[in-house]
C-alpha cells in the first residue's frame, strides 16, 4: 500500500516527531511496508477462529488473598526519609517544586 510524503509529515506531526528530510522516505517505506502487512492480516479468513487475548494460553498462577500482620503506623514511618504529622512526605511531582512549609 502506497502512502504518500504528505501522509508520513502529518503523521509525525500528529506523533510529535520531528524528521530528517532523509528520514522521511524511510519512514514511508516502513509505513508503506506495516499498512500492507495489516491488509494481508485483514484479508484472511477468521470465521472459525474464536477471539484471543493472547497466541498461547497464559498461565498465571495466583495465590489466596490473605490477610497478614502489618508494620505499625510508627514504625512505618521511622523508616521514612522525612514524615510530618503521621505522613510520608515525598517530592512534589506535579506543578514543581512546593515551597517548604507546604510539603
Amino acid at each position: 500500500m502506497a502512502i504518500t510524503r504528505d501522509e508520513v509529515l502529518e503523521t509525525a506531526l500528529l506523533a510529535r516527531l520531528e524528521l530528517a528530510p532523509e528520514e522521511i522516505p524511510a519512514l514511508q517505506a516502513d509505513l508503506a511496508a506495516i499498512l500492507g502487512y495489516v491488509a494481508t492480516l485483514a484479508a484472511l479468513d477468521t470465521a472459525g477462529v474464536e477471539p484471543t487475548t493472547h497466541a498461547v494460553p497464559l498461565d498465571c498462577p495466583l495465590r489466596d488473598d490473605v490477610t497478614a500482620p502489618h508494620l505499625a503506623h510508627d514504625e512505618a514511618l521511622r523508616a521514612a526519609p522525612a514524615a510530618d504529622e503521621g505522613c510520608f512526605v515525598v517530592p512534589a511531582i506535579i506543578g514543581g517544586d512546593a515551597p517548604e512549609g507546604e510539603r
